[in-house]
C-alpha cells in the first residue's frame, strides 16, 4: 500500500482531529503573541518565520502530539520546506508521528463583495501540488470567508473552492474546502443554510473518484451539515474553532455528529514559551484530549 492509500485510510476510518499549524505572514504575529512572544523577538520576517518554526517544532515533538489523538496537520509553505530533528516536516509528521501532512496554498483573500471574500489568484499552483506530492503531503488547505447571508457571494466562494479543488485533485491531493463563516455574521444560521445547499449542488456534480475534505464553521443549528458528512464525494467533514474559546469550541462540536475538529488558537491556547517542557507538555496535552472528546461524537 502507498503512502498516500496508507494516509487516506487514516483519514477516512480513525477517530482523531487535525491541528491547524498553518499560520501564515499575516497571523503568525498574534500566533506568536499568544505564545508570549512579541514582535520585538525579530528584526524581519525571515528572523519570525524561524522563532514560529521553533513554536511549531515543539508543539510537534511534544509527547502528546501523536497519530493516536490525531489525524492530520496543516502547514505553512515555509514549515513544509523546513525541517524537524532533521527529517522534512512532512515526512517527520507521517513517520515519526503518524500524522498525515496537508499542506495550506490559498494567497489570501479578495476585498468584500457580495458579503464574502473570495480567494486571490493560487499563482504557480501545479508546481506547487507537484513539490508538496513529492513530499508525501496528503491534502491541501485554502480559506475563503462569509460574512453575510448573500446567495450571490456564498455560491461564488463555492464556486471558487471547487474549481480550485478540482485542480488539486488532479494534482493527486485531497483539497480541504473552506468556506469560512464568520461567527460575527448576522444571521449566521441562515448563511450556514445557503452554503450547505451550495456545497451540496457541487458535490454532486462531482465524479465518484473526485473525493473532497470540508472545513466549516461550528454551526448555529446543530447536524446542519449531516448530509454533507455522508455524502459519497467527502472524505471527512472538520471543524475551525473561528474565534471560539477552546472551551466553546469543544462544546459547540460536541453536539454536531460526525464533525471532528481541525483547531488552530484554539489548540494552541494555554501554551508559553516561558514554560518548562513539563508544564507546556502537560497544557498540550489537556488540549489534545479535550479535542479528542468533542470530535469523536
Amino acid at each position: 500500500m502507498s503512502i498516500f492509500d496508507k494516509q487516506l485510510e487514516k483519514i477516512k476510518n480513525d477517530k482523531g482531529f487535525i491541528a491547524a499549524l498553518d499560520q501564515s505572514g499575516g497571523s503568525t504575529p498574534a500566533a506568536l503573541k499568544l505564545y508570549g512572544i512579541t514582535s520585538e523577538a525579530w528584526k524581519n520576517e525571515q528572523e519570525m518565520y524561524d522563532i514560529v518554526h521553533k513554536m511549531r517544532t515543539r508543539i510537534i515533538t511534544s509527547p502528546a502530539f501523536d497519530g493516536q489523538r490525531l489525524l492530520g496537520a496543516i502547514l505553512f509553505e515555509n514549515t513544509m520546506d523546513r525541517d524537524i530533528e532533521g527529517k522534512p516536516t512532512p515526512t517527520y509528521l507521517w513517520e515519526v508521528k503518524g500524522v498525515a501532512p496537508f499542506l495550506k496554498v490559498d494567497k489570501g483573500m479578495a476585498d468584500e463583495k457580495d458579503g464574502v471574500q473570495v480567494m486571490k489568484p493560487i499563482d504557480g499552483l501545479d508546481a506547487l501540488l507537484k513539490k508538496a506530492k513529492s513530499k508525501n503531503v496528503f491534502g491541501t488547505k485554502m480559506r475563503s470567508v462569509i460574512k453575510q447571508a448573500n446567495a450571490a457571494g456564498i455560491d461564488a466562494v463555492v464556486k471558487q473552492q471547487f474549481e480550485f479543488g478540482k485542480q488539486i485533485i488532479a494534482g493527486g491531493l485531497v483539497p480541504i474546502i473552506e468556506p469560512e463563516v464568520d461567527i460575527k455574521t448576522p444571521n449566521k444560521g441562515q448563511a450556514e443554510e445557503l452554503l450547505r445547499a451550495s456545497i451540496l449542488k457541487e458535490l454532486d456534480a462531482l465524479k465518484p473518484e473526485q473525493q473532497v475534505m470540508l472545513k466549516l464553521t461550528i454551526p448555529e443549528k446543530n447536524n446542519i451539515y449531516a448530509d454533507l458528512i455522508k455524502h459519497k464525494n467527502v472524505l471527512r467533514v472538520v471543524a475551525l474553532s473561528g474565534g471560539y474559546t477552546r472551551e466553546e469550541s469543544n462544546r459547540r462540536l460536541a453536539l454536531n455528529n460526525g464533525m471532528t475538529a481541525s483547531f488552530s488558537r484554539a489548540l494552541a491556547e494555554g501554551l508559553n514559551a516561558t514554560q518548562s517542557d513539563q508544564e507546556f507538555n502537560t497544557t498540550l496535552d489537556a488540549s489534545i484530549e479535550s479535542i479528542y472528546q468533542a470530535s469523536i461524537t
